[in-house]
């Protein structure tokens, strides 16, 4: 695990031993439960801790994130990005949502050994989810590391968003064409792309950055629409 105890050195998170401790009991229950749930199709040691975790945790340095007590994570998987930002951030709300219920299961596990006390899992589809006014514009950032579109996610993402915070999407290589593609979908839902991207190249060598949307009106109340419209006709 030197290169996630490098990565917390660098995010001056102390208590590095206890932590990298339970880095390493989360990644084998991960590989432990992917032979017979689809968690991850990483299974090398290094890749695992480079991928999923150095990479999760690079929005640490973001101002917002800095800011932020709640955070939900949509499309959450094994937990990537929330459950190690959750580990980091104790004193943070972290919300992972996933559509598929074993998963949920595989995590409820997973946080239950860990003895996470900063986490709360909801079994749902995005779509379905941000209709709740429990959860409708009630985090100050909502975070997704889910390979899509930047229109489709941000039609999954911007309705969790309150007025005034920021949705962050996990994405690597040239970001520019997809960007411009999705600026009448983000204008619609109440975003704005303020020319803010985090880099991680102080953390590892991935390619990999967030683009990240401000949150500067309300979403109309039609949004997001109903269940595989986001990505079967996106917002263009």
């Amino acid at each position: 695990m030197e290169l996630l105890r490098q990565a917390l050195q660098k995010m001056n998170i102390g208590s590095q031993d206890e932590l990298i401790d339970k880095f390493e009991s989360y990644r084998d229950m991960v590989l432990k439960w992917n032979e017979k749930v689809n968690l991850t199709a990483i299974k090398d040691l290094k890749e695992f801790e480079e991928k999923h975790f150095v990479d999760s945790l690079i929005c640490y340095s973001f101002h917002a994130f800095k800011k932020a007590d709640r955070i939900i994570d949509i499309g959450t998987g094994a937990g990537f990005p929330g459950l190690p930002l959750a580990l980091c951030f104790p004193e943070k709300e972290f919300v992972l949502v996933d559509s598929l219920n074993k998963r949920i299961k595989v995590l409820d596990e997973i946080i239950d050994n860990l003895d996470v006390k900063n986490v709360t899992t909801i079994h749902s589809r995005a779509e379905d989810l941000a209709k709740d006014q429990n959860h409708r514009e009630k985090y100050d950032m909502a975070l997704a590391r889910a390979v899509a579109h930047l229109s489709v996610l941000a039609e999954y993402c911007l309705p969790f968003v309150k007025t005034g915070g920021y949705f962050g999407a996990y994405k690597s290589g040239n970001v520019n064409e997809e960007l411009n593609e999705s600026k009448k979908a983000i204008q619609t839902l109440g975003g704005t792309f303020k020319d803010e991207i985090s880099q991680e190249s102080e953390l590892t060598e991935l390619d990999h950055k967030i683009i990240w949307i401000f949150k500067s009106s309300e979403t109309p109340a039609k949004y997001p629409r109903k269940a595989g419209l986001p990505s079967k006709k996106p917002i263009v």
